[in-house]
């Protein structure tokens, strides 16, 4: 690991060469508008309070558009460098003027082994900005949401957009450590016959990496995510919060299956010992 304290060059660490975009989505109640930008050309730009921006970048390879982007609304270079570290944890973060957080998206590979890709949102008065490794197809849902105004989503401001974002993502992390908690019960299937040929230590320590990889991911959010709550701002409204209470209540049921798996894991592994004694 280098020291990021002794360097003062920004540069992005993670694998992928996604071409770095940015698009601009502002919307109201009765009006919705998406266009690409160019941050390193000084267009003028006209600001209204009655809009909501959501600035929505993809691919995090060009690190002076990233720079661009995240000091127009007064990121310092420590937090950039924050978005660019893909091995950064799970945070949630107040700031005087904003939120920051980062959280971890999953894929999987060829393999169907999970890969975590990281997403750093900022939340402002009226607007979000998100800058994601990759383009990810639930940010296409959620732009339709905004075009259909589905839900009256137009109306509710940058934060309930936030935290449409954030139950995006703890869907994905449901879905990802289900699917290990099934792998798991194939796994005790397979240990409990008497006829398996399979490599059992492989498969477990296949499932064990996957487990804390998500493990590492999810889990800052157990204590974390109550700062949204008890943070010194007005950046996410009264009537907003109900939206994140549900978000929360999604988000205990992943912890919940993150320690099953935990329990699970421990008792197949002495299974596994048991059978080869």
């Amino acid at each position: 690991m280098v020291n990021n304290l002794l360097i003062e060059k920004l540069s992005y660490n993670g694998d992928y060469t996604t071409p770095t975009t940015v698009q601009l989505v502002s919307y109201s109640a009765d009006s919705c508008n998406k266009i690409d930008l160019d941050p390193l050309k000084k267009e003028e730009f006209h600001y209204s309070p009655d809009i909501t921006y959501w600035i929505n970048v993809d691919g995090l390879n060009q690190e002076e558009t990233i720079e661009a982007v995240a000091e127009s609304v007064n990121l310092n270079f420590l937090l950039i460098q924050d978005i660019l570290n893909v091995h950064h944890p799970t945070k949630i973060e107040e700031y005087e003027d904003f939120l920051m957080i980062i959280l971890k998206y999953f894929i999987q590979d060829d393999e169907g082994d999970y890969i975590p890709l990281q997403i750093s949102l900022i939340l402002g008065e009226n607007y979000l900005i998100t800058f994601s490794e990759k383009h990810h197809p639930f940010m296409d849902d959620i732009y339709f949401a905004i075009q259909e105004d589905i839900f009256h989503i137009r109306s509710r401001g940058a934060d309930y957009l936030l935290s449409v974002i954030i139950n995006s993502i703890i869907w994905n992390h449901t879905s990802a450590i289900l699917d290990i908690n099934d792998d798991l019960d194939d796994l005790e299937e397979d240990l409990l016959s008497i006829n398996s040929t399979k490599n059992q230590g492989a498969d477990i320590q296949t499932i064990r990496r996957q487990y804390l990889e998500m493990k590492k991911a999810i889990l800052p959010l157990k204590d974390q995510y109550a700062r949204l709550f008890r943070a010194n701002h007005n950046l996410i409204s009264v009537q907003n919060k109900a939206f994140f209470n549900d978000v929360n209540d999604h988000l205990q049921f992943v912890l919940q299956n993150i320690e099953l798996c935990r329990e699970t894991l421990a008792s197949l592994v002495d299974l596994y010992i048991s059978n080869n004694d």
